[in-house]
């Protein structure tokens, strides 16, 4: 915990993001930095509106063990949205979004 999923389909500095976020997951929810798990995944497909143009997404997930306040959550969303254009090479037709959701409470780490 945190659980952290990445969907891109633009050129993104995928290690350098994650060592820019896990700070401020730390900071904004009260985690741990060992404790933040960050995976990525290439999107190779998708469509925009009506796909007559060459936009770009990327998706932030973050899990958290519940007890996070929605306003805590949605600092953090705000806080992840401010970081990514840094860290994407691309500048327009950009879609970014960030989600952070509790952990089902069957969620269990070893």
């Amino acid at each position: 915990m945190p659980q952290i999923t990445v969907d891109y389909s633009a050129p993104l500095d995928r290690r350098g993001f994650a060592r820019a976020l896990h700070p401020i997951v730390v900071e904004t929810v009260d985690a741990s930095l060992d404790a933040c798990k960050t995976r990525f995944r290439e999107v190779e497909e998708f469509v925009v509106g009506d796909g007559a143009t060459d936009d770009v997404i990327v998706h932030v997930d973050i899990a958290l063990l519940a007890g996070r306040t929605d306003e805590a959550k949605a600092r953090l969303s705000d806080a992840v949205l401010a970081l990514l254009p840094a860290y994407l090479k691309a500048k327009e037709g950009v879609h970014l979004s960030v989600e952070v959701h509790d952990l089902d409470g069957s969620y269990r780490k070893r």
